[in-house]
């Protein structure tokens, strides 16, 4: 039993180096971003980080419910997630340059933006705390089951095993795996524009998401345990997205929001969710 706590321990350690590791490179590229581009560039990036940060940060609790629920073993998610994020820069950089192209060539799509960012702003101040958690009517894990032919048991750390009879069939490791890439698709369709609602420049919108999406893996591990304390996360993600569809609306129209005054809202939002949370679980540890 010590050992094996002692290999956790070990792995939130190096978790947490890994996930320093990622914000900092974050930050250094930022202000790369500000000497070599200007401050304008720079403030664009790390809104547009924050907000990528932000979804990321709330979409670890759809993972840890994929993760539970296809009983993944601790060390195998390491591999599910990184491959995820292999998948996870492809779909952003398709979508990225089709919405960078859409963007330059036909306005209205800012509006549509505009109208998915709301959408989902709303949706998240509405949802249910008990609406996800049975993953077995889920669509996305149902729809995974049916396309795939799986076996029953995992075979260590390998996606695909060899049946008693010869054919070779996906383990459920692989399962969760397409599951996680569907989950990441559809997180891209509220990411990638609540980016560009930041800035319209595609290099820093890839790159905000890139650096967001490099340190995912070992924040999940740092955050695995945390993220159902974070009460007020998703209420925050929510504003962050409304404000976001908001402010795209706005520009359409003329009023032009500026880039200092956006970090700062962002900032805001994510801080005071994130700070509300923590007082309450500690007032909560006080009372008892």
């Amino acid at each position: 039993v010590r050992a094996q706590e002692k290999g956790v321990n070990s792995d939130y350690r190096r978790a947490l180096v890994e996930t320093t590791y990622s914000i900092a490179a974050a930050l250094a590229f930022g202000l790369f971003l500000y000497i070599a581009r200007g401050q304008t560039a720079g403030l664009e990036f790390f809104s547009g980080y924050l907000v990528e940060e932000s979804l990321s940060v709330d979409n670890l609790f759809v993972f840890l419910l994929l993760f539970d629920y296809f009983q993944v073993p601790l060390g195998s998610q390491k591999r599910v997630l990184q491959w995820g994020f292999l998948g996870a820069l492809a779909s952003r950089g398709l979508f990225i340059g089709l919405g960078s192209v859409a963007l330059q060539n036909f306005k209205p799509v800012t509006l549509v933006f505009a109208g998915i960012l709301l959408y989902s702003s709303l949706q998240l101040l509405l949802e249910n705390d008990d609406d996800d958690e049975n993953l077995e009517d889920n669509a996305i894990v149902k729809f995974a089951a049916q396309l795939i032919e799986t076996s029953d048991k995992y075979d260590g750390d390998k996606f695909f095993t060899k049946l008693d009879d010869g054919r070779k069939v996906a383990t459920p490791l692989f399962l969760a795996l397409v599951c996680i890439e569907i989950s990441d698709v559809l997180f891209a369709v509220d990411s990638v524009p609540a980016v560009f609602g930041v800035t319209k420049d595609p290099l820093i919108v890839f790159t905000s998401n890139m650096f967001a999406i490099l340190g995912l893996r070992s924040l999940y591990t740092v955050l695995s345990t945390a993220v159902q304390d974070l009460k007020y996360l998703q209420p925050a993600v929510a504003l962050i997205l409304g404000f976001v569809g908001a402010k795209l609306v706005a520009e359409y129209f003329g009023m032009d929001v500026g880039t200092a005054e956006s970090l700062a809202v962002i900032l805001s939002l994510l801080g005071g969710g994130i700070g509300l949370s923590l007082y309450e679980k500690n007032n909560a540890k006080e009372e008892a």
